[in-house]
């Protein structure tokens, strides 16, 4: 096996060995974040896209459907019945005015979720955390060298 600079594992690495390879992991740590937000904010946008087309449904079915359908509902419901005419006409608004309302709160469903999906904020949350324990961070004490030590224990041996 091998570290991801190519040096064997278990190998003495120098610090600029060691900082390379930070380097590279926090570069790509970096780079791995920025999709992980670019992917849930492409998310959000699609649930914003499906928020507005629910919505803008909802106002053409309104629209266009209620003089075809008030007129065709409201002579079916005299049909069927002896009602008056009037009264089957509103019974007919009512309906288009349900499925509209139907439709509007199915906008309204994806248009939470849409603002609840804070995607990005909290990928960029969670860079500033990684940030913060980057910079708090000490080094760990190393060992001194051999050569260092054997003359120290010569000296103080002498």
């Amino acid at each position: 096996m091998s570290a991801p600079d190519g040096t064997p594992v278990g190998a003495e690495r120098s610090i600029g060995q060691l900082v390379a390879a930070a380097t590279t992991e926090m570069s790509a740590l970096v780079h791995d974040e920025i999709a992980l937000a670019k992917a849930q904010l492409k998310q959000d946008v699609k649930r914003g896209a499906v928020s507005g087309g629910a919505f803008s449904a909802a106002g053409a079915v309104l629209i266009f459907s209620l003089p075809m359908l008030s007129f065709a509902l409201a002579y079916g419901i005299r049909t069927w019945s002896d009602w008056n005419l009037a009264i089957c006409f509103l019974l007919s608004f009512a309906a288009n005015v349900l499925v509209a309302a139907v439709l509007a709160l199915i906008g309204l469903l994806f248009a939470k979720k849409a603002k609840k999906g804070q995607g990005p904020q909290k990928v960029a949350a969670s860079m500033k955390e990684t940030a913060g324990v980057l910079q708090n961070a000490k080094p760990h004490p190393r060992p001194e060298p051999v050569e260092d030590a054997v003359k120290a224990v010569a000296r103080s041996s002498s």
